[in-house]
């Protein structure tokens, strides 16, 4: 009995040892970036705020985000942004860039912030990593709403 319990005994401490030794898995998912904010500035150019979301367990460097921006099935406006920056595992950062939109879209927004409407939105396009090297294509649909009290500002 005495030999049995220390075979039993080796056989779960070997297996709790090689559970140990493989270390955090990690887990590598697409990248995605949505719209966080939308201001119209008076000269009728966008102030665009990008969220780059990594679902990874692992920190990403992102290089580079080209997509298409689109409203209401509109004409919309190409973002394309180099943001040279590491998110975090499972975290996201933001970028803010200028943009000039074409007429549909512009009068989209417009509408939208004129009739105190929310307004569906399309982003896709292609997210490139170079830590975790990666092309990832994306599509990410939502909607941006008037932010109360704040003048030509979608959320």
């Amino acid at each position: 009995m005495r030999h049995a319990l220390t075979i039993v005994f080796a056989i779960a401490f070997s297996a709790v040892i090689a559970g140990c030794s493989g270390g955090p898995v990690k887990q590598i998912n697409p990248p995605r970036a949505s719209i966080q904010q939308l201001s119209v500035q008076p000269n009728g150019k966008w102030q665009v705020t990008v969220r780059l979301q990594n679902f990874s367990s692992v920190s990403t460097a992102f290089e580079l985000v080209d997509a298409k921006l689109v409203f209401a099935g509109q004409a919309g406006v190409t973002i394309v942004l180099k943001p040279a920056m590491t998110i975090g595992p499972e975290s996201a950062d933001i970028l803010t860039t200028v943009l000039v939109p074409e007429l549909g879209a512009k009068l989209a927004v417009a509408s939208a912030l004129s009739s105190n409407q929310s307004l569906r939105y399309v982003l896709s396009g292609q997210i490139v990593t170079s830590e975790l090297k990666g092309n990832y294509n994306f599509t990410y649909e939502s909607t941006l709403n008037p932010a109360p009290g704040l003048d030509g500002v979608m959320r």
